[in-house]
C-alpha cells in the first residue's frame, strides 16, 4: 500500500476544491511561499490567493488560510447590495437609505463608506427569510445568515473562506450570479477603486474583530491590457492594535507590484 503524506494531501485536496469552486479549468496551481515576507513585513499572517481568468492559472500563499472560513465583515456588504437592488430595496445609487428619524445616505455613499448602519436597515428591510433564500442559492459561505436584528450584525455566525471568495469575484465580474445584469453592473462600478491608462483596479475592503483576534480582507479583480486577475488577501493577527482593513488592501498592492502589475504592461 503506497501512502500520500499529509501535505501532499492537504494540497490536493485544497486544488481540487479551488478547481471544483472557481467553475474554470485551472491548468495549473503555483504554490508561492516567496509572499510570506510581504505578510512579515507588516506583522501578519494571512493568505494570497490570484486567478489569472486568460490562463486559468491559480497563484496561492498559505493553502491552509486560503482554504478556511473566517467572518466576511464588510466585503457582506456585497452581497447585501445584490439582494437589496435585485429586491427593489434599493432602487438605485441614489436611493436613500434611513438609518434613523433625522439621518439618511445614499445607497452609493453608503457603500463605498462601508457604513455598517446603513446596510443593517437594507438587511432588515429584506428580511430573514428572503434573505437566506438568496444566501442558500448563492452558496455563499456556511449559509448561515444570523440574527438581522442584532446590533452587530453581520455577526460572526456567517464565515466564508478567501477561495470562495475568490470565486464570487470571478462570477460577479462575468455576470454569473443568479441577479439581473443591470445589478451586477451596479455593484461592479460601486467597486471601482482607481481607473487608468494602465489599469483598472477594483475591490472592497473589510476588517473584523472576533475572539480569535482580528482579520482585514482585500478582495476585487485588476484589469491590464484587456485582461482580467482576480485576487483576495486576507491578514490576521492576535491583538490587533491598527485598522486590518487598511493593512490588507498595502500587502495586497505590494504582491500585485511584485508581480508586475500597475504598469500596464500584463
Amino acid at each position: 500500500m503506497r501512502f500520500i503524506s499529509t501535505s501532499k494531501l492537504v494540497f490536493s485536496i485544497g486544488f481540487l476544491y479551488l478547481t471544483f469552486l472557481l467553475g474554470c479549468s485551472v491548468n495549473k496551481a503555483h504554490m508561492d511561499e516567496q509572499l510570506k515576507s510581504f505578510f512579515e513585513q507588516e506583522q501578519v499572517e494571512g493568505s494570497f490567493t490570484m486567478l489569472d481568468n486568460a490562463t486559468g492559472q491559480v497563484t496561492v500563499y498559505n493553502l491552509a488560510d486560503d482554504t478556511s472560513r473566517f467572518a466576511p465583515g464588510a466585503s457582506f456588504d456585497l452581497m447585501t447590495a445584490l439582494v437589496g437592488l435585485e429586491t427593489g430595496v434599493i432602487p438605485d445609487e441614489k436611493y436613500k437609505i434611513q438609518m434613523n428619524d433625522s439621518i439618511a445616505i445614499s445607497a452609493v455613499d453608503a457603500f463605498k463608506q462601508r457604513n455598517k448602519m446603513a446596510f443593517s436597515s437594507v438587511a432588515k428591510e429584506i428580511g430573514s427569510d428572503k434573505f437566506q433564500n438568496w444566501i442558500d442559492s448563492m452558496g455563499y459561505g456556511n449559509r448561515k445568515l444570523g440574527n438581522l436584528q442584532d446590533v452587530t450584525w453581520p455577526n460572526l455566525t456567517m464565515k466564508i473562506s478567501p477561495d470562495e471568495q475568490l470565486g464570487l469575484m470571478k462570477r460577479l465580474y462575468f455576470d454569473q450570479l443568479p441577479f439581473r445584469k443591470s445589478v451586477q453592473e451596479t455593484l461592479r462600478n460601486w467597486m471601482l477603486e482607481e481607473n487608468n491608462s494602465a489599469y483598472r483596479l477594483s475591490a472592497r475592503t473589510a476588517s473584523v474583530n472576533d475572539v480569535s483576534g482580528a482579520q482585514g480582507w482585500y478582495v476585487g479583480w485588476i484589469e491590464e491590457n484587456r485582461h482580467v486577475y482576480f485576487f483576495v488577501t486576507l491578514v490576521k493577527k492576535k491583538q490587533a492594535t491598527e485598522n486590518l482593513d487598511v493593512v490588507a488592501q498595502k500587502v495586497n498592492r505590494t504582491i500585485l507590484e511584485h508581480y508586475g502589475f500597475f504598469k500596464g504592461k500584463k
